[in-house]
């Protein structure tokens, strides 16, 4: 059963072990159908343990090693040191994990908005944030690349995994402007819609967030609104009236 699971990979992130898990291979059913690894769901808990248990083997950590947050938007960071338990870091409000402690995996929940993987493989530390809109703009990214710096990372690759894409992110006019009045540079990262609304290019932005800060980036390409078979969507979900939806996970662990 477990040999069902699917798992994006991107060389960029080199010899770490990580994987952006799609919806494939999960014991979940009805509208959380496979791989649904998020608590904040009204999925049955005992159904997520199984799947969150199955990511863990797959990583290769027990799932007493696998660390996730309470993820709220923000841009707080949490620095999982020698000796910590993983699973205490769920405790914490926050929206990214850092650490150089080897056999800790580090993993984001995510159903549209941006995870991202980061590692520096010589120094041996890694990070794993969720970077909605909100998150981006407020400073998540950079927030988890100083705490990587702060472990020792000097050199750090990223990679972006399933998020959605510019053609199935139509905003409003007062989202556009939350953005411009950061930055006018920042139109670059709009268009126009078949609506006559903005459409938002959410990896492009984290894209550039990341290499203004020093970080040599990817995004996998994979847009989570287009693909309902592999991937959780918030906002298919909303678009088809649906009571809820799932999660999907991305870890990371040295």
């Amino acid at each position: 059963m477990h040999t069902m699971l699917e798992i994006l990979t991107n060389p960029l992130l080199g010899p770490v072990r990580h994987g952006f898990f799609t919806r494939k291979g999960g014991a979940s059913s009805g509208l959380f159908s496979g791989l649904n690894c998020g608590y904040g769901s009204s999925d049955q808990g005992e159904i997520v343990a199984i799947n969150r248990a199955r990511v863990a083997e797959a990583m290769g950590v027990p799932v007493t090693r696998l660390a996730t947050v309470h993820q709220v938007h923000s841009a707080e960071v949490v620095t999982l040191r020698e000796g910590c338990d993983p699973t205490e870091a769920a405790k914490q409000r926050a929206d990214a994990m850092v650490t150089a402690v080897p056999g800790i995996a580090l993993g984001v929940l995510t159903a549209d908005c941006q995870p991202i993987l980061l590692a520096d493989p010589q120094a041996g530390v890694i990070g794993a944030l969720h970077a909605g809109w909100k998150g981006a703009l407020g400073g998540i990214i950079e927030a988890t690349v100083g705490a990587m710096n702060d472990l020792g990372a000097t050199h750090i690759r990223a990679v972006i995994g399933p998020t959605i894409s510019q053609r199935a992110y139509e905003v409003g006019e007062d989202f556009m402007d939350a953005f411009l009045a950061e930055d006018p540079g920042h139109h670059r990262f709009f268009a126009g819609g078949p609506n006559g609304r903005p459409m938002f290019d959410l990896p492009s932005f984290g894209l550039s967030r990341l290499r203004e800060a020093g970080v040599e980036a990817e995004w996998t390409g994979h847009c989570t609104y287009s693909d309902p078979e592999r991937f959780y969507s918030y906002r298919r979900t909303t678009h088809n009236s649906e009571a809820d939806y799932g999660r999907l996970i991305s870890v990371i662990v040295l």
